[in-house]
């Protein structure tokens, strides 16, 4: 039986998602409440890799498990031996073959940047701070700019596989920058990402805010792909991973 499982976390005190050798991981951890849970490890394919420090509301991952515990138990289950920074959430099962990742058809990336003087220590390891006033005006016809399919090699991290092979076309659908409060979220819905993609974008919005550069400047920008001429790359902290759509599986 393969499943696929949402899961709710806090990335800060991880290494991201992926295992890795010495750092502790997301998946590493679920992976530990697996074994306690179904007396076996199972092989989990995530739906992202998400950075060190970055957070994830609905992270979906999928998994084989053919033991005797019933799926409305596992979520329960997981749960009693799960860490309260990394919560299972929700369960269904999907067909055989069915991966996390390929399946996706999009995903949606929040940033949370507080424009305020002094950090608010009950949000300080979930949002950026920028001290300086934030014009929203500028920051949303900015986002506007990023809306549609580019390569988005200016908006890519050195490192990344997919630049290094060429393949830094995206599309995003949805793109968006609203206040409340001292609060800024960006918003940022695309069929897949590159290598700090959201976070390098988001500094470039937060830029357009500052009046460092224009929204009109956008395009050019992109055409360039010249990563040197984005705005800088924000702190892991601010970056949630809101949610995966998959074909089918929406009414979930």
């Amino acid at each position: 039986m393969t499943y696929l499982l949402w899961i709710s976390y806090k990335g800060t005190r991880y290494a991201g998602f992926q295992v890795q050798p010495n750092a502790p991981t997301v998946c590493a951890v679920l992976q530990d409440a697996m074994q306690a849970v179904f007396g076996c490890r199972p092989d989990v394919k995530g739906c992202s890799r998400t950075d060190a420090g970055v957070h994830a509301r609905r992270f979906a991952l999928s998994f084989c498990y053919t033991g005797k515990v019933p799926m409305q138990k596992i979520v329960p289950a997981l749960n009693a031996h799960l860490p309260p920074d990394i919560r299972a959430v929700d369960i269904r099962s999907v067909p055989d073959g069915f991966h996390a990742r390929y399946a996706a058809h999009a995903k949606t990336y929040r940033y949370y940047i507080l424009n305020a003087r002094v950090d608010d220590p009950f949000t300080y390891d979930t949002c950026h701070r920028v001290g300086a006033a934030l014009d929203l005006a500028a920051m949303q016809a900015a986002a506007a700019q990023f809306i549609g399919t580019h390569d988005f090699s200016a908006l890519c991290a050195s490192g990344s596989s997919a630049a290094a092979h060429g393949d830094t076309v995206r599309t995003i659908t949805d793109c968006t920058v609203v206040q409340n409060g001292d609060l800024f979220t960006i918003s940022v819905t695309a069929d897949g990402y590159l290598y700090n993609m959201v976070r390098i974008l988001a500094g470039t919005l937060a830029d357009a805010g500052l009046g460092k550069r224009t929204p009109e400047s956008i395009p050019a920008l992109l055409e360039s792909g010249d990563r040197r001429r984005a705005g800088p790359t924000l702190p892991a902290k601010g970056l949630f991973l809101e949610k995966v759509d998959y074909p089918g599986l929406d009414d979930v």
